[in-house]
């Protein structure tokens, strides 16, 4: 067929008859056509369609010639070459693209069929009839040229002229579904804002429902294959928020078919997500108190009208929306402002009635099995939602209702649990879950150290109970268990380490029998250190109920050296496992306070017959190897000006810094054990240390010297930091030292530019003529003139002025004070002044 002459027919506009004679041309075209659309005629046959679009406005006829071409659209591609594909590539991306173009005329039958030809492409049928010569493209041909087209960001575009046609948007919508199954156009309509347009418009009027459904089917897709967090910063604006409210309210009060459950788990599968977004008004949509009303409201009792009536079912649907809503808490928590909300709500008081006994007969909303994971899934909560609500959590007699808990975990009664959800793993026929997830629960509470939740703890006798609970699972604790016994074991002894700490008469509570516990644990066989169950958390545990329940009451450390503690840690060290050799040498520099602790370490004997003093010398040479400390074969000193130095201390460059800050060579002391393996020997006195080589004695020289070698790296450093200040003095108050001090930094640059530019290079100039600062320019720039506390400051001449000049001048100014992890090794520093002086060595000419 000569499509060239329907180009040109239905190109031309001045004879007579023509109309005629086109719209006859286009349905001869119609039968030509009737079995398939050969790729190479697509560009001739898409640009037909466009011609007779072009023409609906003032020629209405034309509106059923473009129709049945796009019905043509629907039709196998067919090629001739197996090339064809390839060939005609740019020609079919094109000829797709204009199926989004064409979405802009104002006509709702075309709309419908554009949409319809979009879903075909999913659904590739066969040539009804075989045309010699030709064979049908793959059957993802037209999906990837889709793809190709940005046909995707057309149609979420087309939807914005479709404000008020709910057939065609509902047809819109089908064809954006198909199309968001591959990641291309999720992430071409993520560029069109599909997730924003989409949500916003959750709760427009449908009587069909197909609106939501599909709407969110396409939510879930953008989620799944693009960028999740853009997405959810699309759907995290108000709008989306008061749709997904308005959506999730009626879904959950007037749902009750099975589709209608499901669809409203969705919705809030989706919100979950979204407010997993610290920026998102949940709060400020309402959304977040009418969760927290739909979760609690089954355990708490509630005059508000939403729920006043309702009630949930056992089926498997209404089920999920239970643990859904839980898991959405632990989600808002996270966000410190819905704390307000959570206690308005009750919801410590909801959770906590979970934590009893179940009592079969009462059970009635839930089977037995639901009600097992429901259970756990709400202590696990608690975990989150508890350390945040301490006043609500001790108005609800929190720790008695743990302790009971606890209680009825250790029984043997007839309850077993199923363990087939994810939080009963590992407790399948018996109370294990149930007691992991409570002592997780009594864990979180104490690691708040606050006074009032531990004094009454420790006075409802929690430590001895806890020292029950360990014994009995080492008496009854089997191969299946072992992972989930870990995990308890290791619980118990970080609570009684919480609960102990600071306080001797709490250690005197955990007694020789809670000691027992401990040495138990560390006659662990190593071999098991390595399996990855747990016995390494375990491990660390029982370090730190050392640390916390033993060291400082002498009985108790009388006891440990009895029992030959001191001979199990070093035993333990002698393994020359990296993670635990610093947190024993603490705990043995502790214990050498105790004038027993001597006796005993010298009578240790490793493999080979191998001394406590020989270990701890072999560990400061190995450490001093992985720090990079030169030392020849011997071991002795190579550098003496700098006997301790590491290699990140010889790459680290000088930096002033304020006189309440610790030098590195102070800050080296605690981020290696070369300080603790100084301490215990010291302890030890250095003499008459038995079992020592030769080398061994020079290493130990080494280590005697070390705190003199310390303060001897110190004192360096400060007067090296002074010497760099007066040069910078020098530089900015001579100007002959200035320009001396410009060549050698130009010098130093040009040196360390290559020799030879790279081919295709591009040079930048990095010296800007005429720019008078005396420092290399940067991203911030740091003014200093005559000190604050000459003129005033920069408020001296203001109303707010001090009448009396503070010691640093001018007007009250912030300090910061930084705290990390306990540890006061960040003193008050005024931060300012700290990066100013940063900068400026930093920007030395040097």
């Amino acid at each position: 067929m000569d499509l060239n002459h329907v180009i040109k027919l239905l190109e031309e506009t001045d004879k007579d008859d023509l109309e005629e004679k086109q719209l006859k041309s286009v349905k001869k075209l119609m039968q030509y056509y009737q079995n398939g659309l050969p790729l190479r005629d697509l560009a001739q046959i898409f640009k037909i369609l466009n011609l007779c679009a072009a023409k609906i406005q003032h020629q209405p006829y034309f509106i059923e010639s473009a129709y049945n071409i796009l019905k043509l659209c629907s039709l196998p591609f067919l090629k001739k070459k197996v090339s064809d594909e390839i060939t005609y590539a740019e020609d079919t991306a094109n000829s797709i693209a204009l199926l989004g173009d064409l979405m802009k005329v104002p006509s709702s039958e075309l709309r419908i069929q554009i949409c319809k030809c979009i879903v075909d492409f999913y659904h590739a049928e066969p040539p009804k009839k075989h045309i010699t010569g030709y064979q049908q493209a793959s059957s993802s041909y037209k999906i990837q040229m889709a793809e190709v087209a940005g046909l995707a960001k057309a149609m979420v575009q087309a939807l914005a002229l479709l404000e008020n046609q709910l057939v065609e948007k509902l047809w819109v919508l089908k064809a954006l579904q198909h199309l968001s199954t591959s990641k291309v156009n999720c992430a071409l309509m993520m560029e069109a804002q599909a997730a924003n347009g989409l949500c916003a418009h959750l709760s427009d009027p449908d009587p069909s429902g197909q609106l939501l459904f599909r709407s969110s089917e396409i939510l879930w897709n953008l989620l799944e294959k693009s960028p999740k967090d853009e997405i959810i910063q699309q759907l995290s604006s108000l709008e989306c928020l008061l749709a997904l409210k308005e959506v999730f309210k009626n879904l959950f009060m007037r749902g009750f078919s099975h589709y209608d459950r499901q669809l409203r788990n969705d919705i809030l599968v989706i919100t979950t997500i979204i407010a997993q977004n610290p920026e998102a008004p949940m709060i400020e949509s309402g959304l977040s108190r009418d969760l927290i009303l739909f979760a609690t409201f089954n355990e708490v009792k509630s005059q508000n009208p939403l729920v006043k009536e309702l009630k949930l079912s056992n089926s498997y649907e209404d089920f999920e929306l239970k643990k859904l809503l839980f898991n959405i808490i632990v989600v808002l928590c996270k966000d410190l402002p819905t704390v307000q909300l959570l206690i308005d709500g009750n919801v410590v008081l909801a959770l906590f009635t979970y934590v009893k006994k179940p009592e079969k007969h009462k059970i009635i909303e839930w089977s037995v099995a639901q009600y097992e994971e429901l259970q756990l899934h709400a202590i696990a909560t608690l975990s989150s939602v508890a350390p945040l609500l301490i006043e609500e959590y001790m108005l609800c007699q929190g720790n008695a209702r743990i302790l009971a808990f606890l209680q009825w975990c250790e029984s043997e009664d007839s309850f077993f649990i199923h363990g087939n959800s994810f939080h009963g793993t590992g407790g399948r026929g018996n109370k294990l879950a149930h007691m992991r997830y409570t002592l997780r629960l009594l864990r979180a509470m104490v690691s708040l150290e606050d006074e009032t939740v531990n004094t009454d703890l420790c006075e409802r006798g929690t430590i001895q109970q806890l020292i029950g609970i360990f014994k009995n699972t080492i008496s009854k604790s089997n191969d299946k268990e072992e992972a989930i016994v870990l995990e308890i074991q290791s619980d118990i002894l970080l609570i009684s380490s919480g609960l102990c700490e600071h306080n001797i008469s709490r250690k005197e509570i955990f007694g020789t029998e809670g000691v027992d516990i401990i040495l138990h644990v560390m006659k662990t066989d190593p071999k098991k250190f390595q399996s990855g169950l747990g016995y390494n958390v375990l491990l660390f545990s029982t370090l730190d109920s050392i640390w916390c329940c033993i060291l400082g009451c002498y009985p108790l450390e009388d006891y440990f050296l009895e029992k030959e503690g001191i001979f199990l840690l070093l035993d333990l060290l002698a393994l020359n496992q990296k993670k635990f050799c610093n947190l024993i040498l603490g705990i043995m520099v502790e214990f050498c306070d105790n004038p027993k602790t001597t006796a005993h370490v010298n009578t240790w004997r490793g493999k080979k017959d191998q001394t406590a003093a020989s270990l701890l010398i072999k560990l400061w040479r190995k450490e001093e190897k992985a720090l990079g400390v030169k030392r020849d074969k011997h071991g002795k000193i190579m550098d003496t000006k700098k006997p301790l130095f590491t290699n990140f201390q010889e790459e680290q460059k000088i930096i002033p810094l304020p006189a309440n800050c610790p030098t590195i060579a102070v800050m080296d002391v605690a981020e290696n054990i070369r300080a603790k393996i100084y301490a215990v020997l010291g302890k030890l006195d250095f003499e008459n240390l038995p079992g020592l080589s030769a080398e061994d004695f020079v290493t130990l020289c080494i280590i005697h010297r070390y705190l003199d070698f310390k303060i001897q790296a110190s004192h360096k450093q400060r007067e090296l930091a002074k010497k760099s200040w007066e040069n910078f003095l020098a530089r900015t108050s001579n100007a002959r030292t200035l320009k001396k001090a410009k060549r050698l930094q130009e010098k130093a640059i040009e040196s360390s530019r290559y020799n030879e530019r790279p081919p295709n290079a591009i040079f930048h100039q990095t010296v800007i003529k005429g720019l008078n600062t005396t420092v290399p320019s940067g991203q911030v720039v740091t003014l200093e003139s005559t000190p604050a506390r000459l003129v005033g400051g920069p408020l001296a001449d203001t109303d707010i002025a001090l009448k009396k000049l503070p010691i640093r001048g001018g007007a009250f100014q912030r300090v910061k004070a930084v705290k990390t992890g306990g540890f006061r090794s960040w003193r008050e520093i005024n931060i300012p002044t700290y990066i100013r002086r940063h900068e400026d060595n930093k920007g030395d000419i040097s």
